[in-house]
């Protein structure tokens, strides 16, 4: 619909490979996904979807045939598939286990390893030592940095609230050590700042992108009230990751097409031609 698109004069967005206004989707976790399925949201939505994740090493219950369909559909449609927070179940095992994981994940078609520690207590220059293991095996990293122990498994307010939150320099910290390394790219973890909370930590927020910058951070937005702020806060071209269900809505309001009351009409780029 091109010409819809220029008549109504919606905001623009780049090809791929994009350098900002990335959006990351989730794959098989709260709902199961398999390649037919997968190929109707990419057929429809595949423009605006640069990468997708299997949340909580779903891909790890999965028939390996299935795996490899689901990262061969993504990768027909420019879509750089990562395995999602999975290394933290094997990074108790011991490094030869993780290599053996990391080695596993090139045989079957992966493009990004993620590396995230909101379960375990790991020393951040073993973290480091891991994410250099895995861009020497030609992978993208894309770690994930969160300031709320606990955080990844839908843990409760009250659960959360129990565990002392990490400092946001500290957070910053870290980051800054990943993006010293070569990762480009930090995403930062919702539980702690947006989700299971009992107000919104925005000061927090705005921090963060102070200290490293709007196009080195992703934000953890599976909620259209949160997606809606982070754009309405920070533009289009903020980097989101939502539930692939939500593609279609998040990208109406990037492109300024609908939204909220509070956004209509008010999501605006000028990128002349």
């Amino acid at each position: 619909m091109e010409s819809l698109s220029n008549l109504l004069q919606l905001n623009r967005r780049a090809g791929k490979p994009r350098a900002s206004g990335l959006t990351e989707v989730r794959g098989p976790y709260y709902s199961v996904m398999g390649s037919r399925y997968l190929a109707d949201v990419l057929e429809t939505m595949g423009a605006y979807v640069d990468s997708l994740k299997f949340a909580g090493g779903s891909f790890c219950l999965m028939p390996e045939e299935r795996v490899r369909e689901i990262i061969d559909v993504c990768h027909r449609h420019d879509v750089l598939v990562s395995t999602g927070g999975f290394l933290e179940r094997a990074l108790p095992l011991g490094p030869r286990v993780a290599d053996s994981c990391l080695d596993e994940c090139r045989t079957l078609g992966f493009d990004t390893i993620e590396v995230s520690a909101g379960f375990i207590t790991a020393p951040a220059d073993d973290l480091m030592t891991l994410t250099k293991r895995a861009l020497d095996r030609g992978f993208h990293v894309k770690p994930e940095v969160g300031v709320q122990f606990g955080a990844g498994g839908g843990s409760s307010i009250e659960q959360l609230e129990a565990e002392a939150p990490r400092a946001a320099d500290e957070a910053i910290r870290i980051a800054e050590r990943y993006l010293a390394i070569g990762v480009p790219l930090v995403m930062i973890e919702s539980e702690g700042l947006t989700e299971n909370v009992r107000s919104p930590r925005h000061d927090v927020i705005g921090k963060i992108v102070a200290a490293l910058g709007l196009n080195r951070v992703m934000f953890e937005a599976a909620d259209p009230a949160v997606f809606t702020w982070y754009v309405k806060t920070y533009g289009p071209d903020v980097n989101l990751f939502v539930d692939h269900s939500q593609i279609v809505q998040l990208e109406a309001l990037r492109a300024g097409l609908w939204g909220t009351a509070d956004v209509w009409g008010r999501i605006v780029t000028f990128k002349p031609a």
